[in-house]
C-alpha cells in the first residue's frame, strides 16, 4: 500500500533541498534558479518509529524493516500556472497523482537566494498556489460537467452522483474555499476521491526557516501557523539547510550536531510523522526471529484488510488475528510473556486494527 506526498511550493523556497535531505540523495538538483526540478523526483523514506527497534530487540529479530512513505518533489509553480504559465500544466498533472501535499513556504531571509516575486511573504505564497489550484479545479469541473450532460439526462446514477459532487465543489471554489472544505458522506467518499480535485487533497504547511530559528520558528512561521489553524490544517517548522547537513553525517555525528543546536530530533522526523498523521495512517507490526517489520494501514482498517497489505492470500483466506498491544508486548518481555499473562487476544474479521498492534495472522492458503 503506497502513500505519496507531493512537495510543492514557489521556486526557490527550499523544496529540492528538503527532498535531498528526505531521501538522503542528491537526486533533486537544488539550484538557485526557477524550475531546476524539471521532472518530479520520487523517493521512499522510512517512517521513524522507535517502537520497531524495541520490538526487534525483544524478539532478537535478525532484520528490521520500517514502513515507508513516498515523497515526490514537484516542479516549482508560479502565478498563472492554471493557464499553463511556467511549468504549470506539468505541475498540475503531477500533483493529481499524490495523496497529500506538503506545501513548503519560505520563512527565511537570504539576499543570495532570490524570491520569484521579490519579497518574503509565506502567507501570500500559500495564497498564490492555492488560487492556482482552485482555478485549475474550476476549469476541470466545467469540462467534466459538460461531459456528463447526456448521461445525467439518461438517468445514469453514477453520472448523477458525480454531477452533484462537482456542483458542491464548484460552489465552495466560487466562494473562495478549497474543495477539501466540502463535507462528503461515507457513501460518496469513493466517487469524491475519483474526481481527483487538486484542492481536495489534505495540506501540511512546512515553514522553512533559517538555521538559528529551527527550534521555535520566527514571526513568519507564526503567521503561517495562524493561517493553518484557521483552515484546520497543520504546520511543521524546519530548516532545510540543517536537514541537508544532517543527511551527510553519520548517526553519532548527527546526534552531536543536533545537541549543539539545542534540537531534540531532526525536523524531518517531525515532517514525516506529520505527513503520516495527515493521511490518516497508522502502523502495526509483525515480529519474529527472522524480522521485525512495520506495516502501514489507514486508521479504521479491519484485520482482513490489514493482512492483505502483507499478501492478498492473507486477506482472502483470513481466519483470525493473534493480537498483542505494543505496551503489553514490551512490558511483558515479548510474545511468550504476553501469552502467559493472558494478554494475547484472538480477533476476528470485524476487528479494527489499532496503532501499535503486534499481529500474527492465521489464514487458509
Amino acid at each position: 500500500m503506497g502513500f505519496r506526498m507531493g512537495i510543492v511550493g514557489l521556486p526557490n523556497v527550499g523544496k529540492s533541498t528538503l527532498f535531498n535531505a528526505l531521501t538522503r540523495t542528491a537526486a533533486a538538483q537544488a539550484a538557485n534558479y526557477p524550475f531546476c526540478t524539471i521532472e518530479p523526483n520520487v523517493g521512499e523514506v522510512a517512517v521513524p518509529d522507535a517502537r520497531l527497534e524495541k520490538l526487534a530487540t525483544l524478539a532478537k529479530s535478525r532484520q528490521v524493516i520500517p514502513t515507508r512513505m513516498t515523497f515526490v518533489d514537484i516542479a516549482g509553480l508560479v502565478k498563472g500556472a492554471s493557464k499553463g504559465e511556467g511549468l504549470g500544466n506539468q505541475f498540475l498533472a503531477n500533483i493529481r497523482e499524490v495523496d497529500a501535499i506538503a506545501h513548503v513556504l519560505r520563512c527565511f531571509e537570504d539576499g543570495d537566494v532570490t524570491h520569484v516575486e521579490g519579497r518574503i511573504d509565506p502567507v501570500a505564497d500559500a495564497g498564490t498556489i492555492e488560487t492556482e489550484l482552485m482555478l485549475a479545479d474550476l476549469e476541470s469541473i466545467e469540462r467534466r460537467m459538460q461531459g456528463l450532460v447526456r448521461k445525467v439526462r439518461g438517468g445514469d446514477k453514477e453520472a448523477v452522483q458525480q454531477e452533484r459532487l462537482l456542483k458542491a465543489a464548484q460552489a465552495a471554489l466560487e466562494d473562495g474555499r478549497p474543495a477539501r472544505t466540502v463535507e462528503v458522506s461515507e457513501d460518496d467518499a469513493k466517487a469524491w476521491k475519483g474526481l481527483q480535485l487538486l484542492t481536495s487533497k489534505p495540506v501540511l504547511y512546512v515553514c522553512n526557516v533559517a538555521e538559528d530559528e529551527a527550534g521555535d520558528g520566527n514571526a513568519q512561521s507564526a503567521r503561517v501557523a495562524e493561517m493553518a489553524r484557521a483552515q484546520g490544517a497543520a504546520t511543521v517548522v524546519i530548516s532545510a539547510r540543517i536537514e541537508e547537513e544532517l543527511a551527510q553525517l553519520a548517526p553519532e555525528e548527527a546526534t552531536e550536531f543536533l545537541a549543539e543546536l539545542g534540537l531534540e530530533e531532526p525536523g524531518l522526523d517531525r515532517l514525516i510523522r506529520a505527513g503520516y498523521d495527515l493521511l490518516g495512517l497508522q502502523t502495526y507490526f509483525t515480529v519474529g526471529p527472522k524480522e521485525a517489520r512495520a506495516w502501514t494501514v489507514q486508521r479504521g482498517t479491519l484485520a482482513p484488510q490489514a493482512a492483505g497489505v502483507i499478501h492478498g492470500d492473507f486477506e482472502r483466506g483470513f481466519i483470525r488475528a493473534e493480537t498483542i498491544g505494543y505496551d503489553d508486548y514490551v512490558a511483558l518481555g515479548g510474545e511468550q510473556g504476553a501469552k502467559e499473562a493472558g494478554r494475547m487476544r484472538v480477533e476476528g474479521k470485524s476487528y479494527e486494527v489499532k496503532d501499535g498492534d503486534v499481529l500474527h495472522f492465521l489464514f487458509n492458503a
